[in-house]
């Protein structure tokens, strides 16, 4: 049975929206005037985020943005620096945190100067949360410096954790949030989301600036699309139902990373073909989560004034005029490009120090249990004659890999590299779609939208429905593309 349990925090202010009005024409809608200003600071603002975010480039053999190329340039150059960095701000998250919530509980007196000073009241989290963290301040001097047992330590654990995830994110947040808040304080968001209407409100139930959020996923990272999800929201622009949604349903991984899968599993040729399948898989399951429990059981509330979108219906000619207008009133009441973009790194840098413990925490476990314990291969045992069922070869090696991306997504790749072409190609397509895993977006999730909250056992029910979902969809993907000669 799903869970009934109130969504509301007692203690916590929440808003609702006025009933939606009707959808305005453009000739109902005030257009701001068109100046040269606003206009150039908008246009530039955009074009520096899509540059950096969209502009696929050459190098090191391989296509990919410059973002993907300054991330990975930092992380593999400079890897004591970066070690070091990420070290300092898990133990910072754990230290702060601590702070804030013994002065919460009245345990020490700290003046309200020093407070504003560290921020406390940001810092202040559930219990679960402030364990988390500071569990998470503990390990990362142990990993940096690769000391301890073997089972935390190795490659294929604490090894993976640290230097695959805690060093990305740890980076791909603060340069991420630069560009990001770019677009989101300098009019891009508007354009982008009034543009994306017609397409995100009717299919998936979310305002049409949510498509930012996608495509930040797309080229860049998920925990880039959740630091925007988590801006909006704090505007009071999307409602809790809209951050969970977008957060489940479409927090996806990067494009790179897709890349990464299908060269693990040997199928690098058929990257554009992985790529498409992986994009309608994530239309399907939205399309049809967004519609039940516990998705639709979310409260369309607000933790601020809400700032909904304006409805609105014309022409194409007219979206892009609407859009242009919303974009440019946003640029001419933003602030500058370099304001924004400092304010953007600021906020990223704190918000790598909130859950950069909970990842570490949480993801650390994850790994261990799928690496040293039989977990996975006893619970998918009733899995393989399913897998069978569906034709896929090596269901043996198929069904635990079908549930293990759980605890990380990287992990069911690797399980099926031996395996028949039909199968890898499954694979590498499921676990690209089911989005949710528990070595970083998971835990990022819980941490970050604690005020909705994101709930542990809803993520696990949101990866189970996926999965049931996608399982057949991806198997008739599998078989299309073998009668196609391709696998």
């Amino acid at each position: 049975m799903l869970d009934e349990t109130p969504w509301l925090n007692d203690n916590q202010d929440t808003h609702r929206a006025e009933a939606e009005p009707e959808a305005k024409t453009i000739s109902e809608v005030d257009l701001v005037e068109i100046r040269s200003g606003p206009v150039t600071k908008f246009v530039i603002a955009f074009l520096i985020g899509f540059l950096f975010f969209l502009v696929p480039v050459p190098w090191d053999g391989q296509v990919t943005v410059p973002f993907d190329i300054v991330v990975s340039w930092i992380t593999e150059s400079f890897p004591m620096i970066a070690g070091v960095y990420a070290m300092a701000l898990i133990v910072a998250g754990g230290l702060l945190t601590t702070l804030a919530e013994l002065r919460k509980r009245e345990v020490i007196d700290i003046g309200e100067e020093t407070a504003s000073r560290l921020t406390l009241p940001y810092w202040e989290t559930a219990a679960a949360f402030w364990l988390f963290r500071v569990v998470g301040a503990v390990l990362a001097p142990f990993l940096f410096l690769g000391i301890g047992p073997e089972w935390m330590v190795s490659p294929a654990t604490g090894g993976l954790v640290w230097g695959t995830l805690i060093l990305s994110v740890a980076v791909i947040i603060p340069i991420g949030a630069i560009f990001i808040n770019l677009f989101v304080e300098l009019g891009g968001l508007e354009f982008v989301g009034t543009m994306a209407r017609p397409i995100m409100r009717p299919l998936f139930k979310i305002p049409g600036r949510a498509a930012l959020d996608s495509v930040a996923s797309w080229v860049g990272s998920y925990s880039v699309g959740l630091y925007v999800t988590r801006n909006v929201f704090d505007r009071g622009e999307y409602s809790k139902q809209d951050v969970y949604i977008i957060s489940t349903c479409f927090a996806t991984v990067s494009i790179g990373f897709v890349g990464v899968v299908a060269a693990t599993v040997d199928l690098l040729e058929l990257f554009p073909i992985i790529f498409v399948a992986y994009l309608v898989c994530i239309a399907i399951t939205g399309f049809i989560l967004v519609r039940i429990p516990p998705l639709s059981n979310v409260p369309e509330e607000y933790i601020t004034e809400p700032n909904p979108e304006t409805p609105f219906r014309g022409s194409p000619g007219d979206y892009f005029r609407f859009g242009l207008s919303e974009a440019v009133k946003k640029a001419d009441e933003g602030g500058s490009i370099i304001g924004a973009s400092v304010r953007g790194f600021v906020d990223g840098l704190k918000l790598a120090i909130l859950i950069l413990g909970t990842i570490l925490s949480i993801g650390l476990a994850a790994v261990v249990i799928a690496e040293f314990t039989p977990t996975f291969d006893i619970i998918s045992q009733p899995l393989v004659p399913v897998i069978q069922l569906l034709g896929i070869p090596d269901a043996e090696l198929v069904a635990p890999a079908t549930i293990i991306g759980i605890t990380e997504m990287f992990i069911p790749a690797l399980l099926v590299v031996e395996a028949d072409p039909m199968a890898r190609f499954f694979i590498a397509v499921l676990s690209i779609s089911q989005l949710i895993f528990f070595s970083a977006v998971g835990p990022m999730m819980m941490d970050m939208f604690s005020d909705i909250p994101i709930r542990f056992r809803d993520l696990v029910l949101l990866f189970v429905m996926r999965t049931i979902i996608l399982v057949p969809v991806i198997a008739a993907m599998t078989h299309l593309v073998a009668m196609l000669g391709l696998l």
